[in-house]
């Protein structure tokens, strides 16, 4: 679950990590009272969105005066804002995170991530920061250095060292930065993160390390342990039917193809995905019901996928190992039955009861194609949708 910068600025500030000065507004209107309260005469505004490279199109910027700040904030707020990482169709700009500006020396890039295949916490940092990371890993990869947190040990003062030394720090800014990466690891594994960004954190002019920039995601399988954390979910950030599936149960991500696939395990819904590619298709959407998938569940995620207009053809593949493919079929002709279908269906069943699925599909009066296998579902569904596009 992604959260905005302000409220990852928020958990900074109570772990200890230094950030700028600033204020949220979501109306207007308050943003005199927010030059009054924050004081000073330079100020960065900053859209709240869920995306990278919001500098990029133009949801950062750094006005001087009162106007410029009023006529930012009334430009900005309601707005769309499209980024590089965003798509066409952009993110609405719902709230805004203003801040006094600050007097930077230099830029350091520094994150912490699960480095799964060492199962440890791993610190990132670079010199170049204010830069995305990728770029610099493709030009120079030489220029970002690692730590790995031992889960029993913890993160030690030689490696907080180290990454201070690589980075260029000196003096008092050496224990400064270690205190920064021990609260960061703290927090990380307080609040089950997954990824803690911080690009840029700045140096003053003062020689003070802040995190000028916050980046927090937190795992959604842990979030039942963090009432308060899950709270800070904003849906409008959300695609809509992503929105809708997890609140289903349901794991669900929408593509940009036109055959939308319903699975069951996450294996098999890529694997159906790569056989739809391969046989000429473009797969809408990534949907998996879970091994534990009851009648009721299918039928929210049929009802789903169906909601997308782009979809132009359905592909139903389900194992059964846990769950029954009876009961698949059952939610499968319910949600046919309340929802208006004019997109051809193909429906391949293996495992539990997989025959008495298909015979209650095929005994229906609705117009779903059933499969014996897999290529043969991935060959149905393809031709179903260029048949569609040639008439």
């Amino acid at each position: 679950m992604h959260v905005h910068e302000f409220q990852a600025k928020q958990l900074f500030a109570e772990y200890g990590i230094a950030v700028p000065d600033g204020r949220v507004l979501s109306a207007a209107a308050d943003a005199a009272t927010v030059v009054a309260e924050l004081g000073g005469t330079r100020w960065v505004v900053k859209a709240q969105v869920h995306a990278g490279g919001r500098g990029k199109g133009g949801g950062v910027q750094l006005v001087q005066d009162g106007a410029a700040l009023s006529a930012a904030v009334h430009a900005m707020l309601g707005s769309r804002l499209v980024t590089p990482q965003t798509g066409e169709e952009g993110l609405p700009v719902n709230q805004l995170l203003v801040e006094r500006g600050v007097d930077i020396a230099r830029e350091i890039y520094f994150s912490l991530l699960i480095d799964r295949a060492q199962e440890r916490v791993m610190l990132m940092a670079s010199a170049a920061g204010g830069m995305n990371i990728e770029e610099v890993a493709a030009t120079n990869p030489a220029a970002i250095v690692t730590e790995t947190v031992h889960p029993a040990a913890g993160l030690q003062g030689y490696q907080c060292r180290n990454l201070a030394f690589a980075l260029g720090l000196a003096d008092r800014q050496v224990g400064a930065f270690a205190q920064l990466a021990q609260a960061a690891v703290r927090l990380m594994l307080d609040v089950d993160a997954s990824l803690l960004e911080i690009n840029p954190l700045v140096v003053t002019a003062d020689g003070e390390l802040v995190a000028l920039d916050a980046k927090l995601d937190l795992d959604d399988n842990a979030l039942y342990r963090h009432g308060k954390l899950a709270g800070l979910r904003d849906p409008t950030q959300e695609d809509e039917r992503e929105h809708l599936a997890q609140q289903h149960g349901l794991n669900y991500i929408r593509l940009h193809g036109n055959i939308a696939c319903m699975v069951n395990g996450a294996g098999l819904a890529m694997a159906t995905m790569d056989l739809i590619k391969l046989h000429g298709g473009t797969p809408a959407n990534f949907l998996d019901v879970g091994g534990g998938a009851t009648k009721e569940r299918v039928a929210e995620a049929f009802k789903i996928i169906l909601s997308d207009p782009q979809v132009e053809a359905i592909l139903v593949n389900i194992f059964g190992g846990i769950v029954r493919c009876d009961l698949i079929a059952a939610g499968i002709l319910q949600a046919i039955g309340e929802v208006a279908v004019k997109v051809p269906v193909v429906v391949r069943l293996e495992g539990t009861n997989a025959e008495a699925g298909l015979a209650l599909i095929e005994q229906s009066s609705l117009a779903v194609q059933t499969a014996s296998d897999l290529t043969e579902a991935a060959e149905k569904v393809v031709a179903a949708v260029q048949r569609r596009a040639g008439s």
